[in-house]
Protein backbone atom coordinates (compact mmCIF):
# COMPACT_ATOMS: atom_id res chain seq x y z
CA UNK A 1 0.00 0.00 0.00
CA UNK A 2 1.20 3.38 -0.82
CA UNK A 3 1.91 6.34 2.13
CA UNK A 4 -0.75 8.85 1.65
CA UNK A 5 -0.28 12.00 -0.09
CA UNK A 6 -2.08 15.15 -0.70
CA UNK A 7 -3.62 16.98 -3.71
CA UNK A 8 -3.41 21.10 -3.62
CA UNK A 9 -6.55 22.05 -5.58
CA UNK A 10 -6.70 25.26 -7.23
CA UNK A 11 -10.67 26.02 -7.34
CA UNK A 12 -10.91 29.90 -8.45
CA UNK A 13 -8.37 32.29 -9.66
CA UNK A 14 -9.56 34.80 -6.82
CA UNK A 15 -9.68 38.67 -7.95
CA UNK A 16 -5.68 39.03 -7.79
CA UNK A 17 -4.24 37.11 -10.55
CA UNK A 18 -1.03 38.45 -10.69
CA UNK A 19 -0.26 37.46 -7.35
CA UNK A 20 -2.25 34.52 -7.76
CA UNK A 21 0.19 33.37 -10.32
CA UNK A 22 3.60 34.52 -8.49
CA UNK A 23 1.80 32.14 -5.70
CA UNK A 24 1.67 29.13 -8.08
CA UNK A 25 5.24 29.87 -9.17
CA UNK A 26 6.49 30.04 -5.87
CA UNK A 27 4.51 26.61 -5.01
CA UNK A 28 5.56 24.69 -8.27
CA UNK A 29 8.26 26.40 -9.67
CA UNK A 30 6.54 26.65 -12.99
CA UNK A 31 7.14 29.42 -15.44
CA UNK A 32 5.65 32.18 -15.71
CA UNK A 33 3.47 30.93 -18.83
CA UNK A 34 3.37 27.56 -17.16
CA UNK A 35 1.79 29.05 -14.00
CA UNK A 36 -0.97 31.39 -15.65
CA UNK A 37 -1.82 28.22 -17.95
CA UNK A 38 -2.48 26.51 -14.64
CA UNK A 39 -4.05 29.53 -13.09
CA UNK A 40 -6.36 29.57 -16.08
CA UNK A 41 -7.27 26.15 -15.75
CA UNK A 42 -8.72 26.20 -12.31
CA UNK A 43 -10.45 23.94 -11.19
CA UNK A 44 -7.05 21.97 -11.03
CA UNK A 45 -4.62 20.17 -8.93
CA UNK A 46 -1.38 22.71 -8.58
CA UNK A 47 0.95 20.19 -6.80
CA UNK A 48 1.09 16.80 -4.84
CA UNK A 49 3.04 16.58 -2.11
CA UNK A 50 3.71 13.64 0.57
CA UNK A 51 3.22 15.65 4.06
CA UNK A 52 -0.13 17.38 5.28
CA UNK A 53 1.92 19.99 6.55
CA UNK A 54 3.40 21.44 3.18
CA UNK A 55 -0.25 20.87 1.36
CA UNK A 56 -1.77 22.99 3.95
CA UNK A 57 1.35 25.66 3.54
CA UNK A 58 0.72 25.82 -0.28
CA UNK A 59 -3.18 26.17 0.17
CA UNK A 60 -2.01 28.87 2.31
CA UNK A 61 0.44 30.43 0.16
CA UNK A 62 -2.41 30.45 -2.99
CA UNK A 63 -4.60 31.99 -0.10
CA UNK A 64 -2.46 34.63 0.90
CA UNK A 65 -2.60 35.83 -3.17
CA UNK A 66 -6.08 35.63 -3.29
CA UNK A 67 -6.89 32.32 -5.23
CA UNK A 68 -8.69 29.94 -3.55
CA UNK A 69 -7.90 26.64 -2.57
CA UNK A 70 -8.71 22.83 -1.44
CA UNK A 71 -6.08 19.99 0.01
CA UNK A 72 -7.49 17.08 -1.07
CA UNK A 73 -6.66 13.23 0.74
CA UNK A 74 -5.26 11.04 -2.01
CA UNK A 75 -6.46 8.45 -0.43
CA UNK A 76 -10.04 8.87 -0.14
CA UNK A 77 -10.58 12.23 -1.86
CA UNK A 78 -11.96 14.18 1.18
CA UNK A 79 -11.58 17.81 1.85
CA UNK A 80 -8.87 18.55 4.86
CA UNK A 81 -9.50 20.96 6.63
CA UNK A 82 -7.23 24.05 7.64
CA UNK A 83 -7.67 23.88 11.30
CA UNK A 84 -6.87 21.79 14.64
CA UNK A 85 -8.68 19.28 15.78
CA UNK A 86 -10.12 15.90 13.76
CA UNK A 87 -10.11 17.14 10.25
CA UNK A 88 -13.37 14.88 8.69
CA UNK A 89 -15.71 13.56 11.05
CA UNK A 90 -16.95 10.71 8.23
CA UNK A 91 -15.23 7.43 8.38
CA UNK A 92 -12.64 6.51 5.29
CA UNK A 93 -14.26 4.94 2.87
CA UNK A 94 -11.00 3.80 1.66
CA UNK A 95 -9.88 -0.12 2.10
CA UNK A 96 -6.95 0.89 4.88
CA UNK A 97 -7.49 1.07 8.69
CA UNK A 98 -9.17 4.40 9.44
CA UNK A 99 -6.55 5.31 11.73
CA UNK A 100 -4.01 5.47 8.99
CA UNK A 101 -6.06 8.10 6.93
CA UNK A 102 -4.80 11.72 7.04
CA UNK A 103 -8.03 13.17 6.86
CA UNK A 104 -9.40 11.28 9.83
CA UNK A 105 -6.79 12.19 11.98
CA UNK A 106 -5.71 15.68 12.82
CA UNK A 107 -1.46 16.22 12.10
CA UNK A 108 -0.63 17.17 15.68
CA UNK A 109 -0.75 13.27 17.01
CA UNK A 110 0.40 11.73 13.77
CA UNK A 111 3.70 11.38 15.96
CA UNK A 112 1.67 9.30 18.50
CA UNK A 113 -0.67 6.41 16.24
CA UNK A 114 2.64 4.26 16.37
CA UNK A 115 2.37 4.25 19.93
CA UNK A 116 -1.37 3.73 19.83
CA UNK A 117 -1.03 0.49 17.53
CA UNK A 118 -1.11 -2.66 19.27
CA UNK A 119 1.79 -3.67 16.69
CA UNK A 120 4.22 -1.56 18.68
CA UNK A 121 6.20 -2.92 21.65
CA UNK A 122 4.94 -0.19 24.44
CA UNK A 123 8.37 1.95 24.73
CA UNK A 124 7.49 2.63 28.62
CA UNK A 125 8.62 -1.34 29.64
CA UNK A 126 11.96 -0.15 28.10
CA UNK A 127 12.50 2.47 30.62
Amino acid sequence: MEEPGFRVLLTESGNRKTEAIRAIRTVTGLSLWHSKLLLDSAPVAVTEPDWLEAAQDAAGVLEAAGAHATVLCDWCDRTITRVAGPLDPAPCNGPWPPETCRASCPPTTDWVRPLLTDSQPDLRDTL
